[in-house]
């Protein structure tokens, strides 16, 4: 199996009542995520949510601690993948769907409607914005 790493970023709005999604449009499904994708060679986990987040939504994002990890392996394509879950904050850039080929809408969805969206949160997602972050340090290349 090969391991592919995804960066997502989790994304609230001032009152932490909305999270910011994206309608994804792929060949087997029309779903909602958090924006984000996989992490590019020599990239590390920071800079994939910060550029996924920018070519999803067109917004600037920081991104802090990270608030789930979460795991799957998918035989029929012979992946195993781990999906990190970043903290993350808006700090500029305007709201667009930049990548219509793979974005059809970008939407701040009610938390209740977002965890229907997402079950795969285990304890939902109001327990990752109101809990802690695990501190996440890029130490660079060594």
């Amino acid at each position: 199996m090969i391991r592919v790493d995804v960066a997502y970023s989790l994304i609230t709005d001032p009152t932490n009542s909305k999270i910011l999604m994206v309608r994804n449009v792929d060949d087997s499904s029309d779903r909602w995520s958090l924006p984000g994708g996989a992490v590019e060679r020599e990239e590390s986990l920071d800079q994939a949510a910060i550029r996924e987040a920018k070519e999803e939504t067109g917004l600037d994002i920081k991104v802090h601690g990270i608030v789930a990890v979460n795991e799957c392996k998918f035989p029929e394509k012979e992946e195993h993948v781990i999906f990190i879950t970043f903290k993350g904050e808006v700090i500029g850039g305007n709201e667009e769907i930049v990548r219509p080929n793979e974005i059809s809408e970008i939407a701040w969805i009610d938390i209740e409607k977002a965890e229907q969206l997402m079950p795969y949160y285990k304890d939902g997602l109001r327990r990752l914005i109101d809990g802690y972050e695990i501190t996440y340090f890029n130490e660079g290349n060594k």
